[in-house]
């Protein structure tokens, strides 16, 4: 097993793994505003690859929070700073301890 596979089977957690596979890292989501008060916290953690997949953690997470769950669908994301914009989020990489902006909508904006 190469160095490179052995990485991605530890950040994984699993026996086997696809040579391309993306490597899931460690991040934080931080909700605000409305987003903040929904999630009935500021920040959780994530173990992802891509934007999708730690967007899907978080509805799993907040499956019960379906005030939640209607805002992840309008929000506007920022990633490490950057607006992630019409950008498909299975696409969107995610970088070891990085941090996803979750923004509703605002009045007036």
């Amino acid at each position: 097993m190469t160095a490179t596979t052995e990485a991605r089977t530890a950040a994984q957690g699993t026996g086997h793994t696809a040579p391309d596979s993306p490597v899931r890292v460690s991040g934080t989501l931080r909700y605000w505003a409305a987003a903040k008060a929904e999630a009935g916290a500021a920040e959780e953690s994530y173990l992802a690859a891509t934007l999708a997949e730690a967007l899907d953690q978080a509805r799993a997470r907040h499956a019960d929070r379906p005030g939640l769950l209607r805002l992840l669908g309008v929000c506007s994301y920022l990633v490490d700073g950057d607006p992630v914009g019409t950008r498909d989020h299975a696409e969107v990489r995610l970088r070891d301890g990085g941090s996803v902006e979750v923004l509703p909508p605002f009045a007036g904006g």
